[in-house]
């Protein structure tokens, strides 16, 4: 999936002058009778992205929509939805959309306050807001209703998409997602992944660390914007669980990947953990209704993941309602 994804960048390329001034799907790929790739023009950003659309086992009547968001990588590595998880088969008896960008790894998915000499342009707040959702809408049978879900630092998108955009979505759900930025233990994790991982800057996505524009992107400090918004969040203790087994289908039997999934991955849950009480703790504050599901067990890995994913999509199916 990659390597097509790959090749239909290089063969149609980033956005010029010559583009077209405003959003657009530059054109459509048939990947199999289930999924469809898009290449999307964002203006906001200069550039076409890649969009991974599942179609609903019916196509004839109107369905909903799932934003389903990759983490750090974007999509551009191999640690996806579509490369890990059995998400394709899980949705092929759905009727929904599943729509999910290629791109934007390391920059959470938000709108950059500057250019990055590492990262680039990222306008992706406003490419999934305002410019990809009609575009969805008007090249499929959709119902206009809206749900988005990710992981990891997906898992902090997805409520500042809500946030910025009231009423676009009818539930978000985080799946191993840090919902504190201002803070110095959500602003480490974000280093970790932007700075020390991607390359960033981080002064260039929100500006000083202590300045108006993090506790602006801080979703625990603007909670009360998701009151209407349905929530679900999960996370794990960071203590090996059933995932962390050298027979587990997502082990395979290597022991030196299971090692790093259950060290790095249980360290990274712990910090995961404590934002989420945190976050879970405001929210009850605020009597806003929110789903939790804090494992007694976990670590930062697919397997969770994919179990979140199965566990909470009943519930969010019946929001698209």
């Amino acid at each position: 999936m990659l390597s097509v994804i790959a090749a239909v960048v290089a063969t149609v390329g980033v956005g010029t002058a010559s583009a077209a001034p405003t959003s657009r799907i530059v054109s459509t790929y048939d990947d199999d009778p289930q999924q469809v790739t898009l290449l999307v023009y964002s203006a906001a950003m200069n550039k076409n992205i890649p969009v991974t659309v599942l179609t609903p086992r019916d196509r004839s009547t109107p369905s909903p929509t799932l934003y389903l968001l990759n983490g750090a990588g974007g999509g551009e590595d191999s640690a996806t939805w579509d490369a890990r998880t059995d998400y394709k088969e899980f949705f092929a008896d759905k009727d929904v959309y599943v729509v999910t960008p290629i791109g934007g790894a390391f920059s959470y998915y938000t709108d950059w306050q500057r250019d990055d000499p590492v990262l680039g342009r990222n306008k992706w707040q406003t490419f999934l807001t305002k410019e990809l959702p009609p575009l969805i809408d008007a090249q499929f049978n959709t119902t206009g209703r809206n749900a988005v879900a990710g992981i990891s630092m997906a898992g902090t998108t997805v409520f500042n998409l809500a946030i910025a955009a009231p009423g676009l979505y009818r539930s978000v759900a985080a799946f191993s997602g840090c919902a504190r930025t201002s803070d110095p233990v959500g602003q480490q994790y974000i280093r970790f992944v932007t700075a020390d991982r991607g390359g960033g800057n981080l002064e260039n996505m929100w500006g000083p660390l202590d300045g108006p524009g993090w506790r602006a992107n801080d979703p625990y400090l603007n909670a009360e914007k998701l009151r209407g918004t349905k929530i679900y969040m999960t996370s794990g203790t960071g203590l090996p669980g059933t995932h962390e087994r050298l027979e587990d289908p997502f082990v395979q039997g290597d022991p030196f990947f299971l090692a790093n999934q259950a060290l790095l991955g249980g360290a990274i849950e712990v910090a995961i953990d404590q934002c989420t009480r945190q976050m879970a703790g405001r929210l009850a504050e605020l009597r806003i209704p929110t789903d939790v599901t804090f494992r007694n067990t976990g670590t930062h890995s697919w397997g969770y993941w994919q179990d979140d994913l199965h566990r909470t999509w009943p519930q969010i199916e019946r929001d698209l309602r």
